[in-house]
């Protein structure tokens, strides 16, 4: 999935869940999952959203 829409669901599922999202880079593109979930290197986070956050 492309950055840019990567970036958009990832903010639309947090603020659907309310739940911090992880959104990473993949070697085939962008992925968003629960923060809870993500297992991945620390090294691959492009950003947390934070459903909470002012």
């Amino acid at each position: 999935m492309p950055l840019y829409t990567a970036q958009r669901y990832a903010w639309n599922l947090a603020k659907t869940l309310m739940v911090e999202i992880t959104l990473f880079a993949t070697p085939v593109g962008y992925a968003a999952v629960p923060s809870a979930e993500f297992e991945g290197d620390a090294d691959s986070v492009v950003r947390e959203y934070d459903p909470f956050s002012t």
